[in-house]
């Protein structure tokens, strides 16, 4: 890349850091995306609860705000992995798995995250298609289908009251001795929502859409959906480096105007929020750009 300075390098260039480029780009700020191009959602076939975009396939949004930003001039876009970030006197340099070394006055990180995803047959093919995480992203889709809740505990009381209103067939499945207390189990009970401690072995799918689960004790049963909470780990170990804080969730830590703990470096969409939709990217994504770009104009003004 012939030019290496610029005002704002967003790592990560899927929804949260298009929207922050477009807010950027709007006001000739000099920017430069960073992206391997791995999006967390590139599994799951289609997008719901981002109006102007309900029901459209994640890469067609993808694809059409990478091309609309791009129209802005001063922004650029690097098909590449940042491996590393230092702290300079007048900004923060960035260095690339392909040997680049950048240089720049802010930095956002719209990173993501990665989801640990157990090590059991069917679990990976099945996540964002009919293994799903969220009732407002995927269940409208799976209403009145037969389904689990891959939980135990306040997150799965909490998650089986959302979907409760979306279908009558829920079963909670704990892999362990349920823990509930004695009111969460009488509600559960009232609404007729059954508890399996089982441990599950196997999900059986065709092409992702989940057809039934297998239990290492031989049982096997017919599902349609699986709601499911994994743990995570941040997708870029860099914010670290630089001194980022996390929240006790895991997320980075930032205030209302996306700012993280380091001075100069902003984060923003799955990263910096539990909120995690394209929606919510998009949005966490635009203040991100809107308030790097108020950083940058009281230095200036």
């Amino acid at each position: 890349m012939k030019n290496k300075n610029f005002e704002v390098i967003i790592i990560g260039g899927s929804y949260a850091g298009l929207s922050a480029a477009m807010a950027l780009g709007r006001s000739l700020r000099k920017v430069l995306i960073i992206d391997s191009g791995l999006a967390c959602n590139r599994q799951t076939p289609h997008s719901h609860n981002f109006i102007t975009q309900d029901g459209v396939p994640p890469a067609e949004i993808s694809a059409k705000a990478k091309d609309q930003v791009l129209q802005y001039k001063t922004v650029a876009f690097m098909n590449d992995l940042a491996i590393n970030a230092e702290k300079t006197e007048s900004g923060f340099s960035v260095y690339t798995q392909s040997g680049e070394k950048l240089v720049t006055k802010k930095l956002i990180f719209a990173t993501g995250i990665k989801d640990l995803v157990p090590d059991i047959e069917g679990f990976k093919a099945c996540w964002g298609t009919s293994l799903i995480h969220c009732p407002y992203c995927h269940g409208f889709e799976f209403r009145n289908k037969k389904t689990g809740i891959l939980a135990n505990g306040e997150r799965a009381f909490h998650l089986a009251s959302l979907v409760n209103n979306l279908t009558d067939d829920i079963t909670i499945l704990t892999m362990g001795k349920a823990d509930f207390k004695p009111e969460q189990f009488a509600k559960l009970e009232a609404h007729n929502i059954p508890i399996m401690e089982s441990e599950i072995s196997a999900l059986e799918h065709q092409e992702g859409q989940l057809k039934s689960l297998v239990f290492t004790n031989g049982d096997r049963e017919a599902f349609d959906a699986l709601y499911a909470g994994f743990p995570f780990k941040q997708h870029s170990d860099i914010p670290f480096s630089l001194g980022c804080e996390l929240t006790e969730q895991g997320h980075i830590k930032v205030n209302e105007f996306q700012q993280t703990t380091v001075e100069g470096v902003y984060a923003c969409g799955d990263n910096a929020t539990m909120m995690r939709s394209v929606a919510a990217a998009v949005a966490g994504g635009n203040l991100a750009g809107a308030m790097t770009n108020a950083a940058l104009t009281k230095e200036r003004f």
